[in-house]
């Protein structure tokens, strides 16, 4: 979040010193300056959000530990010659 503020704040800075600093401009002068500020606001833009990193990974399943000494069921993956399977086994220590 600090990055797309910051990068907000430096678009307007540019575009008000544009403004700012820019002569009366004709008609036909506009719409240079139009097309420059949007691409530099653009990349700026478009430079922050590539650089920011996911807020949130992918969920995952995360197994619990077994009970001490007892037994549990665990599921385990085997090649049966045509594929893999998945099958419940019960494991006890």
């Amino acid at each position: 979040m600090k990055k797309i503020l910051t990068a907000a704040v430096a678009v307007a800075t540019i575009a008000g010193s544009i403004t700012v600093s820019a002569p009366a401009a004709k008609a036909h002068d506009g719409l240079g300056v139009g097309i420059a500020a949007g691409l530099l606001g653009g990349a700026i833009i478009g430079g922050a959000i590539a650089s920011s990193r996911p807020a949130y990974a992918a969920p995952a399943y995360v197994e619990g530990a077994p009970p001490p000494g007892g037994c549990f069921w665990r599921r385990e993956r085997y090649w049966d010659g045509y594929g893999y399977v998945v099958r419940p086994v019960r494991v006890c220590y």
